[in-house]
């Protein structure tokens, strides 16, 4: 009698094993069904499994043009684009969560970055932040479709009216 092939073995002979491929499997399959889920619905879906609320950063980053730099986010399907930031680790600091995500997101480090404002959205608080950079960024994440620095009076259409408010105060008060 021949030995079973090694799959069949890992499978069904050993239960950590198979328990490991199978938590590796359903998590690959999650990880797909959650990448083809609509912008808002994978929002909604978020924010229903935390307890409380949930909490990001955003940072307006200006640089010595006083342009500010704006992200083509996968994330944001209606409006595209936005300030740099994402969600708040647990644990985490709101300035060290915004610090992470740009240079996550385009390896920027940040100068004389300061809180500028808290906002409450329903179940959501977002840390508004004002950064300068010297540095110039690059797309380093699969979330980024692209960049670019625009002035307070030339702002893309496709950004959210809420965002281009903060901006616009954000830069009249610098001045």
């Amino acid at each position: 009698m021949s030995p079973l092939p090694a799959r069949r073995y890992i499978i069904y002979g050993n239960k950590d094993r198979a328990n490991a491929l199978w938590s590796f499997t359903l998590k690959r399959l999650i990880r797909k069904i959650w990448r083809r889920l609509p912008g808002g619905l994978r929002l909604r879906a978020i924010r229903m499994s935390q307890p409380k609320f949930t909490a990001s950063s955003a940072v307006v980053i200006a640089n010595g043009s006083g342009e500010v730099l704006l992200l083509d986010h996968v994330l944001r399907p209606f409006s595209g684009w936005g300030l740099p930031g994402g969600f708040i680790s647990h644990g985490e600091q709101p300035e060290e969560a915004v610090r992470r995500e740009v240079s996550e997101e385009v390896g920027i480090e940040l100068t004389s970055v300061s809180l500028y404002s808290v906002r409450c959205l329903d179940r959501h608080i977002e840390f508004i932040f004002s950064a300068r950079t010297d540095g110039e960024p690059e797309v380093k994440s699969h979330e980024i479709i692209g960049f670019g620095w625009f002035a307070a009076d030339g702002l893309p259409d496709k950004l959210s009216r809420a965002q281009a408010s903060i901006i616009r105060s954000v830069l009249s008060d610098a001045d």
